[in-house]
């Protein structure tokens, strides 16, 4: 438990430290430890040291591994990683957020599946920030109007945007992308749409939370700096 019992306070310390830089609370945002490749025994050892939410990228790595929780404690999962509309079916009762909505058949799919399970299901849009080729999302300039297609699905709530920024040497270097984010969420949030509440913007990982919460992130996903592990 070495690893975490260090990594984690050092974390929660520059996630205090971005938060004071620009007047914000510490408790208002969100660590989510990303799981992908750690053991069930890790996120245990996460969950003891106060980790609550927890976000997997893929469908069959999270199904395997959710079996090993009991259902009434805290664990809070979020889907993170670019999902298929045949695997919703497998997630939808049980996670409470997915983080990758991208395009208007998987919106369909969720909100069918949702009205299916009696649930609300909170998504993110995911938007390609940079247009990175290799990346999945929606394109800044796109988000308006693909939240207009989709923000009447009644079993889906809108609640705000998420993006994966470049890999670059320098953290700063980020911070272009993030900016751009929030003020993508603001404009979406001032057309006042109906099942729109741009409260999140889940942006940042090991290599730049602390850029993403200076420029508005209150959910940060954290995976290497958190477990120790090599991306």
């Amino acid at each position: 438990m070495y690893g975490l019992q260090k990594n984690l306070p050092e974390i929660k310390e520059n996630i205090e430290k971005s938060a004071q830089k620009i007047g914000r609370k510490t408790e208002d945002i969100t660590l989510v430890g990303v799981t992908k490749t750690i053991s069930p025994n890790q996120i245990q050892e996460a969950f003891e040291l106060g980790v609550r939410n927890f976000g997997e990228n893929r469908v069959q790595e999270f199904i395997s591994k959710y079996e090993n929780f009991d259902k009434n404690t805290d664990y809070t999962w979020h889907m993170i990683g670019h999902l298929q509309t045949n695997k919703v079916k497998f997630i939808i009762d049980k996670v409470k957020m997915i983080h990758s909505l991208d395009n208007v058949r998987l919106a369909e799919e969720i909100d069918k599946r949702a009205k299916q399970s009696d649930i609300k299901m909170d998504v993110l849009i995911e938007i390609n920030i940079a247009n990175e080729d290799t990346k999945h999302g929606v394109s800044a300039q796109d988000a308006r109007f693909f939240v207009e297609q989709i923000h009447h699905f009644s079993n889906i709530s809108i609640k705000g945007l998420m993006c994966i920024a470049p890999i670059v040497e320098n953290a700063e270097q980020n911070r272009i992308y993030f900016e751009k984010m929030h003020r993508l969420s603001v404009d979406i949030q001032s057309q006042n749409m109906h099942n729109v509440d741009m409260c999140f913007l889940s942006m940042g990982m090991s290599q730049d939370y602390q850029i993403a919460i200076e420029e508005g992130a209150n959910i940060i996903r954290i995976g290497s700096s958190l477990f120790g592990y090599n991306t």
